[in-house]
């Protein structure tokens, strides 16, 4: 995709995630690399709902601007933003948003880690939740980092939610998925009587995972040595 098409599409995924109720106001961010030293970002300040093209910032490797159309800044939070892409080069977009369920889970910070549907097992496997870190700051970033080899989507700690991938619609769309699982998660606790999948279908939708080749790090494809994570895999 040209640049000019790049910032066509994060301000159609910033409406999409206003539209459905991941923001309000001016929460959330998202950016988008260019190559391996500009990165295109959504402007602080600003609701996603309404963004435009002339009001995203170009911003290098390391945050500093490129490019800005008049006062436009980028987001204090694109820090974590960067170390997603300083530790996974395969990684081409992130999206931050605060989707009420997930963030939720956030909040409790309660883990979406019981393998209740074929898809979130084999699209994301469980979703850990970073620790704490005060907004804007570089405690942020720590703590996203430790769940970045074998994760694609993180919960932040009362805070909301980050996913990442190879291109921007595959990083919304694990945004998506984490809403989704959590909000599945959530109203079949109220029925009282989720009824999880088995130690075996779990091993087969691995398989189907490696069959399809998929994209991305999953927590099931680790190298065989227990995860120590809070959250495990399934």
């Amino acid at each position: 995709m040209t640049e000019d098409e790049l910032k066509q599409q994060i301000c159609e995924i910033g409406k999409r995630m206003y539209d459905s109720g991941f923001v309000a106001a001016n929460d959330g961010n998202i950016s988008v690399k260019l190559n391996s030293q500009e990165i295109l970002t959504t402007p602080t300040g600003v609701s996603k709902g309404f963004m435009t093209p002339e009001m995203l910032v170009k911003v290098d490797s390391e945050g500093q601007v490129l490019a800005a159309a008049g006062s436009w800044r980028p987001s204090s939070e694109l820090k974590m933003h960067l170390r997603v892409y300083q530790e996974r080069p395969d990684v081409q977009a992130v999206v931050h948003a605060h989707p009420p369920y997930a963030t939720t889970f956030a909040v409790a910070r309660t883990p979406l880690n019981k393998p209740l549907i074929a898809e979130a097992v084999v699209s994301l496997g469980c979703v850990p939740v970073a620790e704490y870190g005060t907004p804007s700051t570089n405690e942020v970033p720590e703590a996203v980092a430790r769940y970045l080899e074998h994760f694609d989507a993180v919960l932040l700690a009362n805070h909301g939610a980050l996913a990442w991938g190879q291109d921007l619609l595959t990083a919304y769309h694990k945004l998506e998925s984490v809403e989704f699982y959590a909000k599945l998660t959530f109203l079949s606790a109220q029925l009282g009587k989720a009824h999880e999948l088995s130690t075996t279908q779990i091993e087969t939708l691995y398989e189907i995972r490696k069959k399809l080749a998929l994209p991305g790090r999953h927590p099931g494809n680790n190298c065989g040595v227990e995860c120590d994570l809070p959250c495990n895999r399934f």
